[in-house]
């Protein structure tokens, strides 16, 4: 098992790797990226991840000077150089290097950066008996205006609240909105379920859209589950008979305590359990693959 990376098409060892101290993205966490993770070798729903990294960098005026076909026969020959059974894959793209200047004008060559590392799966315990999450409101870079639902690299907000949670024996932070809206998770999105009904927070309010999130959305779909995006609070997880947390890495995770309170029995409930297992037969099918996932 290896590190591999790429940058600007030139694959790197990671001791190689190196980005200027001028990179914006180093000096202002001035870019944008996307995390994948491989199934049987390959990187799942890569072309939506790539549409979100470029809408991403659209919407903070970051030039993506070659198109899809490049970005993924890096991510191809990176995956290759590794040769790991499985991994985890992070592309970034930054705004380039130039001056000590606030003014994003200035920067030239945009820096494209491919990482690929061995994958480092979640404890199965965390599925088999759950996780407790703390709300938290820690006000984001990108949270309303242009930037709102931006895959950006200051990811300081998230790393603050992620850290409070941890501090508070949370296993995540669910971050709250100005008026005390549930948006997210600091590294997921999060769902609640009641009668059999699934709720989440609505695109709309600025939140991430997740690949994972949407994914679950359409296996719940064919399982004829009902799911809402709607407005969520605090009161709307303490009450829910199970909450579950979502993201590339993690799957589905299950959620059975919020802010120190149990979360209906206490324990995963059967429809975050369907709907993972939903997902993965999604994943399996969209990438051709047969048997039992890692």
């Amino acid at each position: 098992m290896s590190i591999k990376v790429c940058i600007g098409g030139e694959l790197l060892d990671e001791a190689d790797a190196t980005v200027s101290v001028f990179d914006r993205g180093f000096l202002y966490g001035d870019s944008v990226f996307e995390v994948m993770r491989t199934y049987g070798g390959r990187p799942y729903a890569e072309a939506a991840h790539l549409d979100r990294l470029r809408v991403s960098a659209e919407k903070i005026y970051i030039p993506v000077e070659v198109d899809d076909a490049v970005i993924e026969d890096e991510v191809r020959q990176t995956l290759e150089a590794a040769g790991n059974d499985e991994s985890y894959v992070r592309v970034v793209i930054t705004r380039g290097s130039g001056p000590l200047s606030y003014d994003p004008t200035t920067a030239r060559d945009p820096l494209r950066v491919v990482i690929v590392t061995p994958l480092s799966l979640p404890p199965r315990e965390i599925y088999e008996d759950g996780v407790a999450v703390v709300c938290v409101r820690q006000p984001r870079p990108t949270e309303g205006g242009r930037a709102a639902g931006t895959k950006a690299s200051n990811y300081l907000a998230n790393l603050l609240a992620a850290h409070q949670a941890r501090q508070q024996g949370g296993y995540e932070a669910i971050l709250l909105g100005a008026h005390g809206a549930v948006l997210e998770g600091a590294s997921s999105n999060v769902f609640v379920v009641n009668d059999g009904q699934v709720r989440t927070p609505r695109l709309e309010s600025g939140i991430l859209a997740g690949i994972t999130r949407a994914t679950v959305l359409e296996a719940a779909a064919e399982e004829g589950v009902r799911c809402i995006e709607t407005a969520l609070f605090p009161r709307d997880l303490y009450d829910a008979e199970e909450v579950f947390i979502t993201s590339s890495i993690r799957e589905v995770v299950p959620v059975v305590r919020v802010d120190e309170r149990p979360i209906g029995a206490g324990v995963p409930g059967p429809v975050s359990r369907r709907l993972h297992a939903a997902f993965r037969r999604r994943v399996a099918a969209s990438l051709g693959l047969d048997g039992p996932m890692g």
